[in-house]
């Protein structure tokens, strides 16, 4: 594992959002929000014989920084064999929890980590019977 196998993005206004990428790359949006208890939508940007990741969509927590104050970006999220593995080697090497290890029931565990530049990534370790 240690690829990115998926992503985040973070908008103001999720259906705003939804319109724009599904106007411009042709993007669908299924409801994945009974899934984690809060508003979160899919993000299948085409199909399982092209190459390619699909992601996520979900309110924006915190104010956007607005123009001239850094960058606005995706959140990727690295697959893992071992959250706790990684989870260990993320902390050793200067890195710091964001969101801590959570399940995603029935499907994975799922965390948020600061790296030592300040950028937000997330690790994933499928499961199925995480809960």
């Amino acid at each position: 594992m240690g690829r990115v196998i998926h992503f985040e993005i973070q908008a103001d206004d999720l259906e705003r959002a939804k319109t724009f990428y599904g106007t411009v790359f042709g993007w669908t949006f299924p409801d994945y929000s009974a899934a984690v208890d809060a508003p979160y939508f899919g993000v299948i940007t085409g199909s399982d014989e092209e190459p390619g990741i699909n992601g996520g969509l979900l309110p924006r927590p915190a104010e956007n920084p607005g123009p001239g104050f850094g960058v606005t970006a995706y959140v990727c999220t690295v697959g893992v064999a071992d959250y706790d593995a990684a989870d260990a080697a993320i902390l050793g090497a200067g890195g710091r929890v964001a969101l801590p290890k959570m399940a995603i029931p029935g499907m994975a565990w799922q965390g948020y980590y600061l790296d030592t530049e300040g950028n937000t990534f997330g690790i994933h370790q499928p499961d199925p019977d995480a809960a």
